[in-house]
């Protein structure tokens, strides 16, 4: 895994808030941003690089401030699904907080080149004893990415793989910074499931309604709304959840 990690010293951390695109750290409070400051280190990664490894201990907390963090479950030797995404939001790692050390999911960078703010897993244990607001503000996202996940599951039972494929790039689309999107046929295996010529199909059927242009290994939204007249309700549950528990004012 690549990675070229400064650490992040704020001065005066106890009035300064830390500087970050990420937006779960810009919407905690002073004194909860000046309890990790110190032990914050920023990395610098590439698509295809692993932050957590499923069944391993949690070493480090990662809060992307750029890039998607992409959750994935294995069934054997049936190879790996995703079951959510996690960009400048929120955060990964957050078993610690439910008590358990290792992490059941690989979490592993997608789309773009990255960079997270990073803490140890002792500091983090250490700054959430020390606040009860700190260990709730990061639980509340951990609520969002569940309703998120929980989306995943239902609409990959109920939904055609159009509507879903909508709700994917939807999700894409707001990690990444602009309408161009790496999105290539293993992607859309992550996150559908599905043989080739279906997800095929479904990129033409998106293409007809002229949200998107398909091209080799790259996905360009076209319209966002029709996007989301495709997605319906497989996409916006988790969102305004986030809206509503986490996201920072003004």
């Amino acid at each position: 895994m690549g990675t070229d990690l400064t650490i992040v010293r704020p001065q005066a951390v106890t009035t300064r808030r830390i500087d970050s695109a990420n937006m779960l750290l810009r919407s905690l409070s002073s004194g909860d941003q000046a309890l990790l400051a110190p032990h914050l280190e920023r990395g610098s990664f590439a698509m295809g690089d692993t932050l957590i490894e499923a069944g391993k201990p949690i070493e480090r907390v990662y809060f992307p401030e750029a890039g998607i963090a992409a959750v994935l479950d294995t069934l054997g030797g049936d190879g790996q699904y995703a079951i959510g995404l996690v960009g400048a939001e929120g955060f990964v790692g957050w078993p610690l907080l439910l008590g358990e050390e290792r992490s059941c999911h690989q979490i592993v960078l997608r789309a773009e080149p990255a960079t997270a703010l990073s803490i140890g897993a002792g500091h983090l244990r250490d700054a959430v004893g020390q606040s009860d607001t700190l260990r709730d503000a990061l639980l509340r996202f951990v609520q969002v990415f569940f309703v998120q996940m929980s989306r995943t599951v239902v609409s990959s039972l109920a939904h055609p793989v159009e509507r879903r494929l909508a709700r994917w790039i939807l999700l894409y689309h707001d990690r990444v910074r602009d309408d161009d999107i790496r999105m290539t046929h293993d992607e859309f295996r992550l996150m559908l499931g599905v043989r080739r010529s279906s997800i095929t199909d479904a990129l033409h059927r998106l293409e007809e309604q002229l949200a998107i242009r398909a091209v080799r290994g790259r996905v360009i939204v076209r319209d966002r709304d029709r996007l989301l007249a495709m997605a319906s309700d497989t996409y916006g549950p988790a969102e305004h959840t986030y809206d509503r528990l986490v996201r920072p004012a003004g």
